[in-house]
């Protein structure tokens, strides 16, 4: 089994079952605070699992993108990875529990689809608590369909149940279908969902049927919702009976590619191994993230501090094998290769992607250079230490600021006699990762991101917004993305110069004549075509599906969007730019204020 052939089977399984399938959006999720990255095929859906109908339909399913980076540091064992790709089918107030197992059953037993003979799977459901009763409905549908008792497992919380995602909201038990890979070692004392290593999970099905009050009370939703979702490589991998993802079909020619720049034998050292395959996760990721239509660039903070992260990571882990030059655009283009037919957006981007990575080695090899300057500018005091060790803290510091790695460290106290701390470096280390876990990792946790009231009227206002750099600027303005919490917006937007002080308060001025005008906000269900034709605003670069919404604000602006929307723009409170800057090359932002807004 190849990754195309279980997303083509997937996909087309779902269609058959009256589902239709929608795009897989962007990596870099719009209008979400909460996290960097898209995390899961859910993401996107979040404003339809609240209760906006889905142009398409009450069934879905889809393929997304995702890069989850909590786990960064865990990424070359056997199972890691960055960036993966995440099969979804949902039902939005349509079928429930039973359809949604049989479902899954069908698809995993088929000799059409995948074939797994059933024996080879178990089941976990949730056991229930105290004001919520366990989730015996699920267990009795899998049992009628010949999984037996003995290998159905009633599981807590902490395993069968998702959400809400803050202190209230939708939320529900899930059940997971794990795969028995008879483990040597593993007997009868093994289950899913512990860390033997026997089990693999491969599907989890989510029942959203509840809505947690903030009285704490968990109470029956009138729209229950059905989310699942199933890891391609996983899969794949397990499907195959091999040991590790990197074993799959779309990472051999990437390895193979490792092997032939750097002489050595994947398979024969651990170590060598390791390196290899943080390579191709993280080189893989960076292509994805520098491929995606948003595409963000190496920088010091948010997402861009994360694609630096594992550039350089993969830079490292190449020098570790020998390499000391230019490499990356190598295994790149394999990637680009590998999965241009899915995700055709790398069309026409692989230039972008190849001169981003280039530069990004030099700077971190321009780095190298100084951070062995601050080396040996300490190395003086540092040998007057008796014990001739150097302290973690000492170690960290040029790890954290001049993005020195600690291996090198290593090496440069041990050709001087000296040694490090490893202990205080770690614990440095751990500090550090941390504070900082919430802004790399993100806080959505397959949960649902901020659609407040007043999220909401900022999010209307980026649409006035827009037009009004459109009649100020011109129509050379196209938006670069945005990123909304509860207490400001920030809007990137293509334009060649910076605005002057008469231009941003003629925006500000617009945007507050059509506030104040109090428009309509209306919305209608068409063709994307049609949208174009219509003229509707759109990232017309993104992937859209078939059927669109368009929003317009009276007969001030149109746009292709997902909402959420105010119903009419007096609604908002008063708009004020409070900033004005580069964000990258070509590319200015806005950052904005409501005040005094309306209730």
């Amino acid at each position: 089994m190849t990754v195309n052939e279980l997303r083509t089977k997937y996909i087309s399984f779902f269609k058959s079952k009256g589902h239709a399938e929608i795009s897989g959006k962007s990596l870099l999720p719009e209008n979400d605070p909460t996290v960097l990255f898209t995390t899961a095929g859910m993401q996107p859906l979040v404003p339809y699992l609240m209760g906006e109908a889905h142009p398409q339909g009450k069934r879905l399913t889809d393929y997304q993108k995702c890069v989850r980076t909590g786990d960064i540091d865990s990424v070359g064992d056997a199972a890691h990875l960055t960036f993966f790709e995440m099969l979804g089918n949902w039902s939005l107030g349509d079928y429930f529990k039973k359809e949604s197992i049989a479902f899954s059953y069908e698809f995993l037993t088929s000799p059409e689809y995948l074939g797994i003979d059933p024996k080879k799977l178990s089941i976990t459901v949730f056991e229930g608590e105290e004001g919520i009763p366990r989730d015996e409905e699920s267990a009795a549908i899998w049992e009628s369909l010949g999984i037996p008792r003995e290998r159905i497992y009633f599981l807590p919380r902490e395993d069968n149940w998702w959400g809400p995602a803050g202190a209230t909201g939708p939320c529900g038990p899930d059940t997971e279908i794990f795969y028995d890979t008879e483990k040597p070692g593993c007997g009868s004392e093994c289950r899913p969902g512990d860390k033997s290593g026997r089990y693999v999970e491969i599907w989890n099905n989510v029942f959203m049927q509840y809505n947690k009050d903030a009285e704490g009370k968990f109470l029956p939703l009138a729209r229950k919702c059905v989310d699942t979702g199933m890891g391609i490589e996983r899969t794949v991998a397990m499907l195959n009976g091999m040991k590790t993802v990197y074993e799959i079909d779309v990472f051999v020619p990437v390895i193979n590619c490792i092997e032939e720049l750097t002489g050595k034998k994947y398979g024969n050292d651990e170590q060598v191994d390791v390196s290899m395959r943080i390579i191709a996760d993280h080189i893989r990721t960076a292509t994805f993230i520098l491929g995606d239509p948003k595409a963000v660039t190496p920088s010091n903070v948010g997402a861009g501090y994360i694609l630096r992260r594992i550039i350089r990571r993969a830079v490292r882990h190449g020098r570790k094998l020998g390499l000391d030059g230019i490499f990356l655009s190598k295994p790149a283009k394999i990637i680009i290769e590998e999965y241009i037919g899915a995700y055709p957006e790398f069309e026409g981007r692989q230039k972008f992607i190849f001169d981003e990575l280039t530069a990004e080695e030099n700077k971190f090899l321009s780095t190298l250079k100084k951070g062995e300057a601050e080396f040996a500018k300490l190395l003086p005091n540092l040998q007057k230490n008796p014990k001739k060790i150097i302290p973690g803290r000492v170690a960290f510091r040029l790890y954290d600021t001049f993005g020195f790695p600690i291996e090198l460290t290593e090496e440069l106290a041990c050709e001087n006699g000296m040694t490090v701390d490893i202990e205080a470096f770690k614990a440095e280390e751990k500090k550090h990762q941390e504070e900082s876990r919430t802004l790399s990792a993100g806080t959505f946790k397959g949960g649902l991101a901020d659609h407040s009231e007043i999220t909401t009227k900022y999010h209307t206002a980026t649409h006035l917004l827009q037009q009004a750099l459109v009649e100020v600027l011109g129509n050379h303005i196209a938006q670069r993305g945005s990123n909304i919490t509860a207490e400001r917006m920030r809007f990137d937007f293509v334009q060649p110069r910076p605005m002057t002080q008469e231009e941003i308060k003629r925006v500000e001025d617009i945007v507050n004549e059509k506030i104040k005008e109090d428009l309509p906000v209306t919305m209608e269900v068409m063709d994307i075509e049609d949208a174009k034709k219509y003229g509707a605003r759109a990232l017309f670069g993104e992937k859209y599906d078939s059927q669109v919404k368009v929003y317009s604000i009276g007969n001030f602006s149109k746009e292709v969007c997902g909402g959420p929307h105010v119903q009419h723009t007096g609604q908002i409170g008063r708009f004020k730019i409070v900033k004005e800057q580069s964000s990258s090359a070509g590319v200015r932002r806005i950052r904005a204020v409501i005040e005094d807004s309306a209730p």
